[in-house]
């Protein structure tokens, strides 16, 4: 029998010679540096722009022209960046407010008596110009008040003098908006009540117009519209004259009054308890003019 020695010679016969093709490293001695698919849009790598992201951004097209530059411009949304709003103030939640004690009916209720209640906001710096009064709940208003928002339509009026009460629509410039949304704090700066500005050329035939009940309208043209409006929604207009609170249901602001009681110029001290008054002959034609 042929020894070791010799089976290994035999073997070593029957092998190819050694060369670069037939080795390799042991296993475990080299890591591969080849990178992976990408969890997004791994198909994309090394295609253009799409490879430069691991998503294509809101918008792209793929090269195409996208939508918002084919058509950029809308006349709907022309200038909507600048236009008044008018968070809602629904006439059901007018009502909770008078049952639950947050708004007294026996005076004059207006836009700060609405923002003191702690349930109704407004943002002067998102262009919010004041309380649009909506028609929810206009079945089932009942109180007798006098109240003055920003805007109203024809029912939501009709339901408040259905009801024994007045209504007026009043303009209010951002400056005194931002006096009325936090009075205890412009009092604490000692500013003076700052005189209200007229409505901009857009809004001066709505605040002008007995129809809408404008605080710029003559009276009389609107105690003409109280009656028209009873007639075509068929009810019996009370009469104010003869009503107990007549007195408070006709009050009014000046054109340029900003709170009711103070007059524009005014400077309240909440420290002292003291309302500060202008002398100066200059100062008291600016503020009434």
């Amino acid at each position: 029998m042929p020894g070791q020695s010799e089976r290994a010679l035999k073997l070593l016969r029957s092998l190819p010679r050694l060369s670069l093709s037939n080795i390799r490293d042991n296993p475990g001695s080299r890591n591969s540096l080849k990178r992976g698919r990408g969890q997004h849009g791994g198909d994309f790598h090394g295609e253009g722009q799409r490879s430069r992201h691991n998503y294509m951004r809101l918008g792209y097209e793929t090269g195409n022209n996208p939508f918002y530059l084919r058509f950029p411009r809308e006349p709907y949304y022309k200038g909507h960046h600048l236009k008044r709003q008018y968070p809602p103030l629904s006439l059901l939640q007018l009502q909770k407010f008078v049952d639950l004690n947050r708004v007294d009916t026996a005076k004059p209720v207006d836009l700060v008596a609405l923002l003191n209640t702690g349930l109704y906001t407004i943002s002067v710096d998102q262009k919010h110009f004041g309380a649009n009064l909506t028609d929810e709940g206009a079945d089932i208003f009942q109180a007798k008040i006098n109240l003055e928002v920003q805007w109203a339509s024809e029912l939501v009026i009709a339901a408040v003098e259905r009801a024994g009460g007045v209504i007026t629509t009043a303009y209010y410039d951002p400056h005194c908006l931002q006096a009325m949304c936090d009075t205890k704090k412009f009092f604490e700066r000692g500013m003076p009540i700052p005189r209200r500005m007229i409505p901009p050329p857009d809004a001066i035939e709505y605040y002008s117009s007995a129809t809408n009940r404008g605080y710029l309208a003559d009276p009389e043209k609107i105690s003409e519209e109280r009656l028209v409006l009873a007639q075509k929604y068929g009810y019996t207009l009370p009469k104010i004259e003869d009503d107990p609170q007549y007195d408070m249901l006709i009050q009014r602001k000046d054109p340029r009054q900003v709170f009711y009681g103070l007059h524009p110029g005014w400077i309240v001290n909440l420290k002292d308890k003291v309302i500060l008054k202008p002398k100066d002959k200059e100062l008291t034609e600016f503020y009434s003019s």
